[in-house]
C-alpha cells in the first residue's frame, strides 16, 4: 500500500513544448510574413501543404518583394530624363492622372488600416512620379510652375490624411482611380501613337510596373478582401499591359529616327 501511494504522489512529467530551428527568427517571420498559427504549421508540425497558410506567406511575400521593388521601379525613368535633359514622349497630364490614383489608393489603404505590405508600394511611387512630373516640367521650361505644383500636390496629401477629410471624399477617390488609371493610361498610348515612338519611357519601369499591378490583384484579394482594389489593379495591369505591348512594337524606333525619316 505504502509503495502504492508512494507511485500515485509522483508528479507526471509535463511534456515540454515543441521548439524549432527557427524560433530566433520568429518575431521577424511572424511581423512580416505569416501569423503565429502558420508558423506552429509550418516548423512545428512539419506541414508546409498548408494551402491557407501558403496563400498567405505568398500573399506576404510577394506584397513586400513589389514593395521593394518599388523604391526603385521608376528610378530608371527617372535617369533616364536627367540623361537626355529631355521629357519628350512623356504626357504631363497623364502623370497628373496617375498620381490622383497612386493617391486615392494610398489614402484608402490608410483610412481602412490595411496592412503596409497591402499598400506600401504606393509611398514609393508617388515620390518617384511627383519627380517625374516635375521633371517633365523643368525640362519643359516652365521650372517655376514645377515647384509651385510640388507645394501644391504635397499640401492636399496632407489636407486628405487629415482627421478633417471624410471618409466619403477618400472612397470617392477610391472609386475615381479607375476612369483616372484608364484616361490617363490611354493619353500616354494616344502620345505613344501620335510619336510613332516611346520617346524617353523606360522599358524596365514599364514592365516592371506592369509585372508589379498583376502581383497586387493576388495579394489585394489575399490581404484586404477588398473587391474595389482588386478591380482597380485588374484595370492596371491591362492598361499597364497596353503601353508594355507597344514599347515591344516602337522598340527599334525612336525620336532621331522617326527625324530622319520624316
Amino acid at each position: 500500500m505504502a509503495r502504492h501511494i508512494s507511485i500515485m504522489a509522483t508528479p507526471m512529467m509535463e511534456e515540454l513544448p515543441k521548439t524549432s530551428v527557427l524560433d530566433p527568427l520568429k518575431g521577424l517571420l511572424l511581423t512580416y510574413f505569416m501569423p503565429e498559427s502558420c508558423y506552429d504549421e509550418f516548423f512545428l508540425n512539419f506541414n508546409f501543404l498548408d494551402v491557407p497558410c501558403l496563400k498567405i506567406v505568398l500573399s506576404k511575400g510577394l506584397g513586400i518583394g513589389i514593395i521593394l521593388g518599388s523604391m526603385m521601379v521608376k528610378l530608371p525613368q527617372i535617369l533616364k530624363l536627367m540623361g537626355a535633359k529631355s521629357a519628350e514622349g512623356l504626357s504631363f497630364n497623364s502623370v497628373l492622372l496617375e498620381l490622383l490614383a497612386i493617391t486615392g489608393t494610398m489614402s484608402y489603404s490608410i483610412a481602412n488600416s490595411f496592412p503596409f505590405s497591402a499598400w506600401g508600394e504606393a509611398l514609393f511611387l508617388m515620390l518617384q512620379t511627383v519627380a517625374i512630373g516635375f521633371l517633365i516640367m523643368h525640362y519643359g521650361g516652365n521650372t517655376v510652375k514645377g515647384v509651385l505644383f510640388l507645394g501644391v500636390y504635397f499640401g492636399l496629401v496632407a489636407l486628405l490624411l487629415s482627421p478633417v477629410t471624410p471618409m466619403s471624399v477618400v472612397m470617392a477617390m477610391q472609386a475615381s482611380n479607375m476612369p483616372a488609371i484608364i484616361i490617363g493610361r490611354l493619353i500616354q498610348v494616344v502620345t505613344n501613337y501620335g510619336n510613332g515612338h516611346t520617346g524617353q519611357l523606360s522599358a524596365i519601369t514599364v514592365l516592371m510596373l506592369f509585372a508589379g499591378s498583376l502581383a497586387r490583384i493576388f495579394t489585394s484579394i489575399q490581404e484586404t478582401g477588398d473587391s474595389l482594389m482588386a478591380l482597380t489593379y485588374v484595370i492596371s495591369s491591362s492598361c499597364n499591359g497596353l503601353i508594355a505591348a507597344q514599347l515591344l512594337y516602337y522598340w527599334n524606333s525612336s525620336p532621331a529616327l522617326k527625324k530622319k525619316t520624316e
